[in-house]
């Protein structure tokens, strides 16, 4: 349901979708208030029972990226289905999100016809319209081949849908900038978005694509060592690891400190000739200065060098599973999470939008079930009547529940 102190309250959005991306424009959209409404086949589209799976079956996955919508399940593939669908979006605010291909009657030439100021925002694969996802995009990037320990020879993808969650958060943006002008000149939009171009685009801004292209280099694989700066994870005595980072002198200053390395390291700087407070100095002798601070961690455990890390202006983190992090206080005491009963999943601490308006993350509601909202949404914008709503049930033209 829409948040009137939200900024896109009172805004309706069809998506028609599946798996990350424009599931998740969807879902910011409706964090920031816009009533979206999701539109699946009957019987749900290909993500509907994407692992990790609740006892019941439910998708966890499915309801983590649908929370704050409604549902509404309609025969894609028959004439009145796709009429109905098409009234949705023309008799709401004219905005649809969809990765779905090959639906003509879905696209912004049809439906422009239908209402001249409609949004239409078009994910894809390619910018050429061939199919891709996140994984396959990011093979071809180049990031496999620079992710995983310095000796490794193969490819490691991470597992990050990186280019998908970027990927919804650009059409998100897209949206929110189309719906700026459309209310300054009244024109509408046509907009495409690929996730190879999303990849493509970020490797590019970051100097990846840009490196091989000026200096002839390219990107070095480097384990957990961050690329121009010193940054490097550390094993205690109890085997619990710490990411560090220095990105200042002081930073450098303070860990040479509790290491006890001072001597050591101005005697290898006048050595070799270098400024570690340089951090060009401290990337390219990073390994060695490595040497000397490890044998610090390694002398105690990881209670000890939180407690002394905490005192310091180092940049550092403990490393934690998925599990340590869903039961430590950066959820369960965090405005960000509240806690939301989702039907066939169970209570647990959801997160709401990650900004905060006027200082309040409204809290998450649940995804709804899967086409619960068919026969409501038809009533309500496109004034079906109740036997109306029984001769598509049984026509199967639209699924309820």
């Amino acid at each position: 349901m829409t948040s009137p102190g939200l900024p896109l309250a009172g805004i309706t959005v069809v998506e028609v979708s599946s798996f990350v991306a424009a599931p998740l424009c969807g879902m910011t959209l409706s964090q920031l208030g816009a009533q979206v409404i999701r539109v699946d086949p009957i019987g749900g589209g290909a993500d509907t029972q994407r692992w990790p799976l609740a006892a019941d079956g439910t998708s966890i996955y499915w309801t983590g990226l649908n929370k704050g919508k409604r549902s509404a399940t309609i025969d894609l593939r028959s004439p009145e289905g796709q009429e109905l669908v098409q009234r949705l979006i023309v008799a709401g605010d004219g905005i649809v999100v969809t990765n779905a291909a090959g639906m003509n009657w879905l696209g912004h030439q049809a439906l422009a016809a239908k209402r001249p100021d409609v949004i239409h925002v078009q994910l894809l694969g390619r910018g050429d319209g061939s199919t891709g996802v996140d994984y396959t995009v990011n093979a071809a990037i180049g990031y496999p081949l620079v992710t995983g320990p310095a000796e490794h020879a193969g490819p490691i993808n991470h597992v990050l849908p990186a280019w998908d969650v970027s990927c919804g958060l650009y059409a998100a943006l897209s949206v929110v900038a189309a719906l700026h002008r459309r209310e300054q000149s009244g024109a509408g939009a046509r907009i495409s978005i690929a996730l190879e171009d999303v990849a493509l685009a970020t490797a590019g801004n970051l100097g990846l694509l840009t490196e091989p292209q000026v200096i002839g280099t390219q990107r070095e694989r480097l384990g957990n060592s961050v690329y121009g700066q010193y940054g490097q994870d550390f094993v205690g005595r109890d085997g619990s690891r710490f990411m560090v980072v220095l990105l200042t002198r002081r930073h450098l200053r303070d860990l040479v400190d509790i290491t006890g390395t001072g001597a050591a390291v101005t005697a290898l700087a006048e050595a070799l000739g270098v400024d570690f407070g340089s951090e060009g100095d401290r990337y390219r002798y990073r390994d060695v200065l490595s040497g000397l601070f490890g044998t610090w961690f390694a002398d105690h455990n990881g209670d000890e060098i939180t407690a002394a890390l905490s005192g310091t202006s180092v940049l550092w983190e403990r490393y934690r599973t998925f599990a340590e992090v869903a039961a430590g206080p950066k959820v369960t005491e965090n405005p960000l999470f509240s806690r939301l009963h989702q039907p066939g999943v169970g209570d647990y601490l959801a997160p709401a939008m990650p900004a905060a308006f006027d200082g309040v993350h409204p809290a998450a509601t649940a995804a709804p079930g899967l086409g619960a909202d068919t026969a409501d949404l038809l009533a309500e914008y496109l004034g079906l009547t109740e036997d109306d709503i029984a001769r598509l049930t049984t026509a199967r033209t639209i699924g309820t529940s």
